[in-house]
């Protein structure tokens, strides 16, 4: 059960006066993070800019699923290994963590939408190589691992330019619009995808997913954002060290990569192992493992849909961290009982809070971090997640080896509550005049 943290932070309606602002970014608003006023997301989708960013990122997140259904499935058939098949979730982190913070920096220094088409483009000719060279397990983990490497440049890169599209207080509703897409997509595509493997092989899974990223290329290269101002050529060491400089200045920032790195040792583990809890705890086959992915689905989908019409303002801790404790109650209960029915409601509240600490998490830093920093605070966050993930997947499966399945869910479960009572106490207020050189950007 993978799951993004949490963040949070204050947050302006003004805007850097280095992009176009929205048409109505300087309307009032009672709180720029009111998501509860009318559909943040009905306006959000008003504005044409966020729906160029909305259609490709939904676009290529579809393309994703049947990259992940086809990478799955032909590294099974080539191998016939289970390892093998994990080695691939290794390759797609490894990249994350190597090359974060120069993504980061780059993200910071560069137009932002020519990163985002490069990495399109460059991701988009990976899926077409894979289209006619897939029969051999080394192209493949390749493969994997360089369309990771073009994702790490592109997703600080789409997270930072986002509050360029739409004003401050339609932000929730447009990080629940993205998020919502995506998985509703997902759940749609995925057995579609695993339709077309099963009937033509994997090649025509791989260019739907090269397709996908040429179109998402073509709608961001025409998104109406002005140049940004002219960045100092000085070092990406000299970036790294100032990004790195104003998240240990931030007591928020610094309580939050802690909480992030324990959510993560949680999540990686609960998530691979899944498929062993569903077999080995509530004594279940595939057709019942798929609800269960499912019930995942359908929360996560659902979640942000409510979340933005009904919260007041996403900064309250309670947003901020209370994700981290719902998530983990549903790991405990999971541990505690092997009653499919159970398993089912479970899995679906922990998918609501899968989404809407990402809506939060996403919301929050887009209004409180700079402009400038925007890039490399994300890239920090992604590298402290991955690098936790990938710990947590070796060391989960060792632990499920020697003491059981539930055991790696009781220490999952703890970890994440002990991860947002941390937030809770620890964190202080979102906003920090560390973070500020003025209004967030």
């Amino acid at each position: 059960m993978d799951a993004s943290g949490v963040e949070g932070g204050e947050s302006s309606g003004h805007r850097s006066n280095t992009t176009t602002p929205c048409k109505d970014a300087t309307r009032p608003s009672p709180s720029p993070l009111n998501g509860a006023e009318s559909s943040g997301l009905r306006r959000a989708l008003a504005h044409a800019g966020f729906r160029r960013l909305f259609a490709a990122q939904t676009i290529s997140r579809g393309g994703d699923t049947f990259n992940s259904v086809a990478l799955v499935i032909l590294v099974y058939r080539l191998t016939g290994s289970g390892l093998k098949v994990a080695g691939t979730v290794a390759f797609e982190i490894v990249p994350v963590v190597v090359l974060g913070f120069v993504a980061g920096a780059v993200a910071d220094r560069y137009p932002r939408r020519r990163v985002m088409v490069g990495a399109d483009l460059g991701r988009a000719g990976i899926a077409l190589v894979l289209v006619f060279f897939h029969d051999q397990l080394a192209v493949v983990y390749l493969a994997a691992f360089s369309l990771s490497a073009f994702s790490v440049f592109f997703n600080p890169a789409a997270a930072s330019i986002l509050p360029a599209l739409v004003p401050a207080e339609d932000v929730v509703g447009a990080n629940s619009a993205v998020w919502s897409a995506a998985v509703i997509s997902q759940i749609a595509l995925a057995p579609l995808a695993g339709a077309l493997v099963a009937i033509a092989g994997p090649g025509p899974a791989f260019a739907v997913n090269g397709l996908s990223f040429f179109a998402s290329a073509a709608l961001i290269a025409r998104l109406p954002i002005a140049g940004r101002a002219a960045v100092v050529a000085e070092k990406y060491l000299h970036d790294v060290a100032e990004g790195l400089s104003a998240i240990r200045a931030s007591r928020f920032l610094c309580v939050l990569a802690g909480v992030q790195g324990l959510a993560a040792l949680s999540a990686g583990a609960t998530s691979a192992l899944l498929v062993v809890l569903a077999s080995e705890h509530l004594d279940v086959g595939p057709g019942q493992f798929g609800l269960l992915i499912a019930a995942i689905g359908i929360g996560a989908g659902l979640g942000p849909l409510v979340f933005q019409r009904v919260v007041d303002d996403v900064r309250r801790p309670s947003f901020i961290f209370g994700p981290y404790l719902l998530r983990g109650a549903v790991d405990l209960v999971l541990a505690a009982s092997s009653r499919f029915a159970v398993a089912l409601g479970a899995l679906s509240l922990y998918g609501v809070g899968t989404s809407t600490g990402n809506v939060t998490y996403n919301s929050v830093l887009q209004t409180t971090v700079p402009d400038r920093l925007r890039g490399r605070v994300f890239a920090f966050y992604d590298i402290v997640w991955q690098a936790a993930r990938l710990l947590s997947i070796g060391v989960g499966g060792v632990l499920a080896d020697q003491l059981g399945i539930s055991a790696v869910y009781w220490a999952g479960g703890g970890l994440l509550l002990v991860a947002g009572g941390v937030g809770l106490v620890a964190a202080g207020a979102p906003g920090s005049p560390a973070l500020s050189d003025g209004p967030a950007r």
